[in-house]
């Protein structure tokens, strides 16, 4: 079973750099909810091209009613590498069960 969906998504926020903080994510919920004790994927990617910086996706909190997503522009080998604030892009995505 698949599902696909888009969702328009922008950051406010400083780049987050704590493992697990969720507080700024988006929740997302499936269209129908997968079967009960199912291991969902999600894989999304970016539809537009309307900010300048790259804006790196995040994905917590899968479960079998959705997920959650955040624009989180480029934080590598512990450095911050922009301010974190990204204009809208549309995000496209593809759930499936394992």
């Amino acid at each position: 079973m698949f599902q696909t969906g888009v969702v328009a998504l922008d950051s406010k926020n400083p780049v987050e750099t704590r493992s697990g903080n969720t507080s700024t994510f988006t929740q997302v919920t499936f269209p129908a909810a997968f079967p009960e004790g199912s291991s969902v994927i999600v894989v999304p990617f970016v539809q537009t091209f309307n900010g300048s910086d790259t804006p790196g996706l995040r994905i917590a909190e899968v479960t079998t009613t959705g997920f959650k997503i955040r624009i989180n522009e480029l934080h590598a080998v512990g450095k911050v590498t922009s301010d974190g604030t990204h204009t809208t892009e549309t995000i496209g995505w593809i759930a499936s069960t394992v």
